[in-house]
């Protein structure tokens, strides 16, 4: 057979193949299409915190299983607390370089949009909130601030401490640290 009878024969199974699609598929938009392989597109869902029959525990929620680390998350070795705070300050050491100039304005971008408002720009404790009656946060420029280090500062970032939030679903830990090499170039300004 030439190659020519060949193409034909194949083109006209095509063509034929098309016809019966369309043959099968309605064009009444009332009408469902034909379809195939529903179980995806079907499925038996459950809401989130309601019982199901699925799992041994009859909860639709499961917890990780145990050493299962959430693509992006980084574990926080450190507890809450004071302690803690310190045990962090002897045990990290920020991975950002001094010197880095884009570390320390990307530093000063995040410090203005989450710091500013409590911390003012200068890190003295006298933002907006402040002004408006809110407690006034410590001076990042008290000796207790300066002497602090860098993982202490970290902690207090990560987890909190006193009427200061977690700002750790706001901050990934690399910006964290930026916001910190900010902090120490505010207090060498002050100093």
């Amino acid at each position: 057979m030439s190659s020519r009878a060949l193409f034909l024969i194949w083109t006209a199974g095509i063509c034929m193949g098309l016809l019966a699609l369309q043959a099968l598929m309605r064009n009444d938009p009332q009408q469902r299409h034909f379809e195939i392989f529903t179980e995806m597109a079907y499925s038996q869902a459950s809401e989130a915190f309601t019982p199901n029959r699925w799992f041994a525990d009859g909860k639709t929620l499961q917890p990780l299983v145990a050493g299962v680390v959430p693509r992006g998350h980084q574990p926080f070795p450190f507890g809450e607390g004071p302690d803690e705070a310190r045990r962090a300050g002897q045990e990290l050491v920020n991975p950002v370089a001094a010197d880095d100039s884009a570390a320390r304005d990307r530093g000063a971008e995040l410090f203005r949009i989450y710091c500013l408002v409590c911390h003012d720009a200068r890190g003295n404790g006298e933002g907006p909130v402040v002004l408006r009656g809110m407690l006034p946060p410590p001076s990042l420029h008290a000796v207790r601030a300066t002497q602090m280090a860098d993982g202490e500062m970290f902690h207090v970032l990560t987890r909190g401490q006193g009427n200061m939030a977690s700002y750790a679903a706001q901050l990934s830990p690399d910006e964290r640290w930026a916001v910190i090499q900010h902090i120490r170039r505010l207090q060498q300004e002050g100093s």
